[in-house]
């Protein structure tokens, strides 16, 4: 199981690293924006819609990242005075009981959206914006698919602490 979770927790990894490439190329993008805007009073709403939807997908793919790498809010003042096992535990019912319904909820309510996005061909309302709304639409379910599979990691890693079994990173 520990070969299992160290494989898994690698292809995290790539989609995190692929998530900070997405991060400094909306970087980029806002620059651009921001001389574009500033220094010629020239701007494009394709550019700054292009801004918020990389924004979207940076912190959507992020939160499942941010599972994995333990990095996400929880009422530390008394979890850190817990156990290793005693951890695993309250993370394994949190995840199972709180997140991946949650997560399944998101997804089933995101279906019907991306849908019709997509059936309609929907566009930006403004002129000159992006095509494709059901793409940036579609990162909700893609995103909280991530989200179970990190979960499903988190609680894989759980498993092997309960065992006494882990690997170093």
């Amino acid at each position: 199981m520990v070969k299992l979770e160290k494989f898994l927790n690698t292809i995290i990894d790539y989609i995190g690293k692929f998530i900070a490439v997405v991060l400094i190329f909306m970087t980029f993008n806002v620059l651009f924006d921001v001389v574009m805007r500033y220094f010629f009073h020239n701007s494009s709403v394709a550019m700054q819609e292009l801004e918020w939807h990389l924004f979207s997908v940076v912190f959507l793919f992020g939160i499942g990242y941010a599972i994995k790498e333990d990095a996400h809010v929880r009422v530390d003042f008394l979890y850190d005075k817990f156990s290793a096992k005693t951890k695993a535990y309250i993370d394994i019912f949190g995840t199972i009981f709180f997140l991946i319904p949650f997560a399944l909820l998101i997804i089933y309510g995101s279906y019907e959206f991306v849908m019709d996005s997509y059936t309609l061909n929907e566009i930006s309302e403004d002129p000159g914006g992006l095509t494709h709304r059901w793409l940036i639409k579609a990162m909700i379910p893609a995103s909280f698919i991530f989200l179970i599979f990190s979960a499903l990691v988190n609680i894989l890693k759980n498993i092997n602490i309960i065992r006494g079994k882990t690997y170093e990173k």
